[in-house]
């Protein structure tokens, strides 16, 4: 393929070659021969001059009817009855004034661009200037496509006569529309032409090359490009270290920015930009401040672009003074700039002053709104985070599918399964793509709450998985005690070629630890670090402790905690503590609970468990002496709660909860429940309601 070629030879090499080829490219032959002098500006990169369609040129301005089409018309309407003057008069022929007409009406304010095809189409001699300010205009519209359309048509226009050549404003704009369809082969062909025609010298046409290279992925090429190039200015240069920087990799741009500095090469705004967002992505604070210094010292104005970046950069580095301080000082505030404040913020926990800044923005869309909502969800506020979503419709904007995503993980902390199904409903109905993401909330959501079987479905009908949508569902299959289905998931995730990381292994030997899976769970555990090189963490440990400890194995569990390369927390040994109660190994239970009470002296749970296992051994004086400690070390049993999600709502119960309003008729009921299990353990003579089932219902005073 002529792109393979192009990046594994030469590029100085291409000439000859691709010349040879040119036979080969989908385009009609085109002429040689010069066409009218381009009047289209230089800066093509600044979207002001850019849309600027009006000129200066002495003959229109001479001229009655241009200079009322530069001046005074306001219309596609008034267009057309100074078209119709031209028609009248002859001078629709001239090639110079038949392209203001189309100037106006592909760049002007009140552009038409349908009347501008039209008008293009059916002009006798139209000139490259009207091609190419039609094609840029194109560019920028919803139909980018139509651009490689009129360059073919400008091409074929050889074959009537007309014999028009594209010229350096020609190719950048098909190299950036290109660029911005991903058009990564059509791209290489349109460098056919640019070869052919001798333009690749031009510094336009290279810096476009650039930036077409970048943006499609092919940095390697595009550096190779770069390297020998026998012309190049900052525009190369910026276009290499944005592109790394776009790509996530922050410490290629900060070499290309040195070999800059060395070669004598003055940054700019848009320099400055690329390497403070380095920095971000780094994460390095004191390079961060370093550019920002060097911004001040080059003298550069600190645009609001680059005033983003910075603030952008402190918020990703922890500085939120910086970066508020910054914001305050802007004198233009863009949405970037409100929305950088707000996501930083919320980053950080900080709800209050991030809804603050959120109430003063003047204007709104889906993003802010995104880094609120989210913000609520990671401190696990997500009642407030779901009213932020039904406030957010209110306000008739429309959610995306971050939007979706973060509500989907409210939905799943709180187990509100009607409210996620409802959630999933409004993804369906107004048609949101289920991307990766989006697909791994729903099978999270629907799992975490209970209907593991919607989970499985959707899993299956997701066009696209990752590592994550995976672990989902391995984890949900677990949580369910589907154990060898979780199982078969995580061998049929590795067959895929995918590689699990460690939240995988927590849900596989999780899955282990529930089916009793002792052998399996083994063998995963040694294969963490053996094969995909993941060492085990602390919750790694606990799992396989629990594993151990439920299958009755508590003295390999113990030798297990004992060969730990750190130090065993309270997860750890409570799973030991756990199944020595389970198993009836006071011995090693008592030693595990010891371990627990050391950790944490005040954590009521463990004293009420360690007194279960006595009274379960029929140890009674040493339960009394763990009551009686409690007692002395002023340790209350914390107070049990529950939830239960009613018509989309979820309500919490406390111990001794007086505050819901029908609180009377709750306790009403749950004592009829425990009269009613009394009688069926006098008939079954089986204990069903021990001490600390009505201890943590009513309260030590029952």
């Amino acid at each position: 393929m002529l792109a393979n070629f192009i990046i594994t030879n030469h590029f100085k090499q291409l000439r000859y070659n691709l010349i040879k080829r040119i036979s080969t490219n989908p385009f009609p032959s085109f002429s040689y021969s010069l066409s009218s002098p381009s009047i289209l500006p230089h800066h093509q990169d600044d979207p002001k001059k850019a849309k600027n369609w009006n000129t200066s040129h002495s003959f229109v301005l001479s001229n009655p009817l241009l200079s009322l089409l530069e001046n005074k018309c306001k219309s596609i309407s008034h267009l057309k009855q100074i078209q119709s003057q031209m028609i009248i008069t002859g001078l629709i022929s001239d090639g110079l004034a038949s392209s203001r007409l189309i100037a106006f009406s592909a760049l002007s304010e009140m552009a038409d661009l349908s009347y501008c095809k039209m008008l293009l189409f059916n002009l006798q001699s139209p000139n490259v200037f009207s091609y190419n300010v039609s094609i840029r205009a194109f560019s920028e519209s919803e139909n980018p496509i139509e651009v490689f359309l009129l360059y073919k048509k400008m091409l074929g226009t050889s074959k009537i006569g007309c014999s028009l050549r594209p010229d350096n404003y020609s190719f950048p704009v098909l190299f950036k529309a290109c660029a911005r369809l991903s058009f990564f082969y059509m791209g290489f062909q349109i460098l056919v032409h640019v070869i052919k025609m001798d333009y690749e010298k031009d510094i336009y046409v290279h810096n476009a090359l650039i930036h077409f290279l970048v943006s499609c992925g092919k940095l390697g090429v595009a550096r190779k490009v770069f390297d020998e190039s026998c012309v190049r200015d900052l525009v190369s240069w910026n276009s290499l270290i944005n592109g790394y920087v776009k790509s996530g990799k922050p410490h290629e741009a900060l070499k290309i920015f040195r070999e800059m500095e060395v070669a004598g090469i003055k940054p700019d705004e848009v320099t400055m930009i690329g390497l403070v967002s380095s920095c971000a992505q780094l994460e390095d604070l004191v390079l961060g401040r370093e550019f920002h210094q060097r911004i001040e010292g080059y003298g550069l104005n600190l645009t609001v672009p680059l005033g983003n970046a910075l603030m952008d950069m402190y918020v990703k580095c922890g500085d939120l003074d910086e970066a508020k301080a910054l914001f305050d000082r802007m004198v233009k505030k863009t949405m970037v700039s409100w929305t950088t404040m707000v996501v930083g913020y919320a980053k950080f926990g900080l709800l209050d002053t991030a809804r603050k800044i959120f109430d003063e923005m003047p204007e709104k869309d889906v993003v802010p709104w995104n880094a609120l909502i989210g913000g609520y969800v990671q401190v696990k506020r997500c009642k407030e985070a779901l009213a932020l979503f039904n406030e957010m419709q209110a306000m008739n904007v429309m959610p995306d599918e971050v939007t979706m995503v973060s509500c989907l993980s409210a939905c799943t902390q709180l187990g509100a399964l009607d409210v996620g199904t409802w959630l999933h409903h409004y993804v369906e109905k107004n048609k949101l793509t289920v991307n990766v993401a989006l697909g791994t909330a729903l099978i999270d959501m629907y799992a975490k709450c209970g209907n593991i079987n919607k989970a499985i479905q959707i899993f299956n009908e997701v066009p696209a998985r990752n590592s994550l949508t995976w672990t989902a569902i391995i984890c949900g299959l677990a949580f369910h005690g589907d154990a060898r289905d979780a199982l078969s998931h995580f061998l049929n995730m590795i067959e895929t070629g995918l590689v699990p990381d460690e939240i995988t292994f927590l849900g596989v030997l999780s899955a282990c630890c529930h089916g009793g899976l002792v052998e399996e769970g083994r063998k995963i555990f040694g294969q963490m670090s053996s094969k995909f090189n993941i060492p085990p963490k602390l919750k790694h440990y606990s799992c396989m402790v629990d594993l151990l400890g439920r299958a009755g194995l508590v003295e390999e569990a113990e030798e297990l905690i004992k060969s730990m390369p750190m130090k065993a927390d309270a997860v750890v040994w409570g799973a030991l503590f756990f199944a020595c109660r389970i198993h009836k190994n006071v011995e090693m239970g008592e030693k595990a609970a010891l371990k627990l009470l050391d950790l944490d002296p005040h954590d009521s749970g463990i004293y009420v468990l360690l007194a279960s296992m006595y009274v379960e051994a029929n140890m009674w004086h040493k339960a009394r002496e763990v009551r009686k400690m409690m007692r002395e070390r002023g340790v209350d049993k914390t107070p049990g709660s529950s939830s239960i999600e009613v018509n989309g709502d979820v309500w919490e119960f406390i111990v001794r909860d007086k505050s819901h309003p029908q609180c009377d008729r709750i306790y009403e009921c749950l004592i009829e429940l425990t009269r009613q299990m009394e009688f069926v353990e006098s008939s079954l003579n089986t204990p069903l309601l021990g001490d600390d089932f009505l201890f943590g219902l009513f309260g030590s005073d029952k």
